[in-house]
């Protein structure tokens, strides 16, 4: 039993409503208005005793939303390649690139002047000889002034080492280098007229130096 100690259809109720009631129905309030009035005491009971009913779990907080003019936080940036500075180069590093360099070069006018151009190719970096093989690149060398006075019309790599290549690069030689990076360089010959002109972009990988350019 609660606090009250009486009982009504199941419901406790307190003794002072319960008065209320008995002298409402002495007074006539009965049918309808008696039932109406019964139900809002009722109500009121359940309103306010026993516990609150259980509530729900509570909805995780919402997070706020950038706007247009929020700031937004950056990217963490991955770390930018160091930039290369051509003063790391030693002297004796320099002196000994420059020799691999020339004894390359060496190499390469005794296979364009035997003709070879499998060992030619061998040199080559892929992406090189991807260029120099792309019909693009035949289609506008062959409109240099040599070939279309000669009708020469390249279709393949081989054709650019053959009109190309073995009437114009047998007989190179370096006389300078220049680093681009510590595994790239450029190598150059000087001319007669005292002008430096760029024979190749080498680059040095795991089998040796490539052409790049």
């Amino acid at each position: 039993m609660n606090r009250y100690g009486q009982k009504i259809r199941g419901e406790f109720i307190n003794p002072k409503i319960k008065r209320e009631l008995d002298e409402r129905a002495r007074r006539g309030y009965t049918g309808k208005g008696m039932v109406f009035f019964a139900l809002i005491v009722l109500l009121t009971l359940f309103s306010c005793g026993g516990d609150p009913p259980a509530r729900g779990a509570e909805p995780p907080p919402r997070t706020a939303q950038a706007g247009p003019g929020a700031p937004t936080v950056p990217a963490a940036a991955s770390n930018p390649e160091p930039v290369f500075d051509p003063s790391s180069i030693t002297r004796e590093e320099h002196d000994s690139t420059k020799l691999e360099i020339q004894q390359l070069i060496q190499r390469l006018n005794n296979i364009i002047r035997g003709r070879n151009y499998n060992a030619w190719v061998s040199y080559l970096d892929n992406s090189y000889l991807a260029t120099i093989s792309s019909p693009e690149y035949l289609e506008q060398v062959s409109r240099s002034t040599v070939l279309v006075r000669q009708k020469i019309v390249l279709n393949s790599a081989q054709d650019y080492f053959n009109h190309v290549v073995v009437p114009s690069r047998d007989n190179d030689r370096v006389d300078e280098i220049e680093f681009i990076s510590r595994t790239r360089v450029k190598a150059y010959t000087i001319n007669n007229a005292g002008n430096r002109l760029r024979l190749y972009d080498l680059e040095r990988t795991g089998t040796g130096w490539k052409i790049i350019n």
